[in-house]
């Protein structure tokens, strides 16, 4: 691979994240209309919730992750490892939260809320199939 295409490649690749993160946003608008057309207004908010989860919760990994790099390399501001630990649980709180809540006002949302919370996954495998249809098509 000559230079250029290196440099091409990698161009594409380090901007995963933020398609990751647009793919989201737009899986999350699309799919909770259709769960409101095909399970209902309830459910549909339960989905819609589990989505703003997922969201807030791969941004929050995300700024962990990179906490935690720049810790270990030692590079740019370093950040407290109390804040990382913090900001890591509080993940698994507002998923807890959001849980109960949601339970209490209608068991059926939270099926919904569950089936949001799986958003970067599918995020994540439209990411790989464009990865690998573009490796495919341009031969990085």
């Amino acid at each position: 691979m000559s230079s250029s295409g290196a440099t091409s490649a990698e161009s594409f690749y380090s901007g995963a994240l933020e398609r990751i993160r647009r793919v989201m946003i737009a899986l999350a608008v699309v799919l909770t209309g259709v769960c409101w057309a095909r399970f209902g207004w309830k459910l549909a908010a339960g989905f819609a919730a589990g989505c703003a989860i997922s969201y807030v919760n791969f941004h929050w990994l995300k700024r962990v992750v990179n906490a935690m790099g720049e810790r270990i390399t030692g590079s740019g501001r370093p950040q407290s490892s109390s804040g990382i630990v913090l900001r890591f649980l509080l993940r698994y709180a507002l998923i807890a939260a959001g849980a109960y809540v949601i339970f209490k006002v209608s068991p059926a949302s939270l099926y919904g809320l569950l089936a949001g919370l799986f958003l970067p996954v599918a995020a994540i495998l439209c990411e790989a199939a464009w990865e690998g249809y573009m490796a495919l098509r341009r031969g990085f």
